[in-house]
């Protein structure tokens, strides 16, 4: 079944730019990126949008779609009504490029404020080893496609520029509570993720994990153990009651 779909992409620059009035044929299976293509190919051939795999693997495709944090290529046009007006716009949280391309460089600044994976010294290459249990953990973390999507809907940095300065945003939050929880990782990260990366900042409304398209539970899994991983460090007063006890000159 085909029909006319009724779309309003926003078209611009960095300058400055509006939303605009396009009717497009929509075919029965597709999702909304297949539609933009088809826009780009009838009728718009200088809109811009970054895409890659088509295949909700690459994350490239990010964008807004009737205000919700979504990937192109993963949203179906059978989730909307054929009189419905679908709107895309680019993502709000970062700069705008051109139409629906955004500046996502503030997620590459903040990945590489992040101490790397930090293994023992005696530990030689083919002496890793770690449970199931371990692998499985941090597995959930490393199926990020990086689409930053929960970046984008983080209210911290979405409606608070001056934040993105101090705060990493969830997807690197959770880069360090992946490391943190490593069974092999010897650096404290505890201490960093509060002060350098303003884990304090975020009270846990669990928006990121709702707009993640692997279904990563970002809130439950790494941001919310990481804080109480804070607490115990810093507030628990037997944990700084051993800390001054073994600081005291013997």
């Amino acid at each position: 079944m085909s029909y006319t779909g009724r779309f309003r992409v926003w078209r611009g620059h960095a300058g400055g730019g509006a939303l605009a009035d396009f009717e497009v044929e929509v075919n029965e299976g597709e999702v909304v990126l297949d539609v933009i293509h088809r826009l780009q190919a009838t009728q718009a051939p200088d809109l811009a949008v970054r895409w890659n795999c088509k295949a909700g693997k690459c994350g490239s495709c990010s964008a807004e779609i009737n205000g919700q944090p979504r990937l192109l290529c993963m949203t179906r046009m059978s989730v909307f009504t054929p009189d419905e007006v679908v709107t895309v716009t680019p993502m709000r949280t970062f700069p705008v490029i051109r139409d629906l391309v955004t500046d996502v460089s503030y997620n590459y600044a903040k990945a590489r404020e992040i101490p790397s994976f930090t293994p023992p010294i005696d530990l030689a290459p083919g002496e890793f080893r770690m449970s199931q249990a371990d692998v499985q953990r941090s597995q959930e973390f490393r199926k990020c496609i990086e689409c930053f999507l929960c970046q984008d809907t983080c209210h911290v940095v979405r409606d608070h520029e001056e934040n993105k300065a101090v705060f990493a945003g969830p997807r690197f939050l959770m880069r360090v509570a992946e490391l943190e929880m490593h069974p092999l990782d010897v650096s404290d990260r505890v201490a960093g993720v509060q002060d350098q990366h303003g884990l304090g900042r975020c009270n846990i409304t669990k928006c990121c994990t709702e707009v993640c398209p692997e279904g990563i539970k970002i809130t439950d899994n790494a941001l919310i153990p990481m804080k109480e991983r804070v607490a115990d460090q810093r507030y628990d007063p037997l944990v700084w009651l051993g800390r001054t006890i073994s600081r005291r000159p013997r």
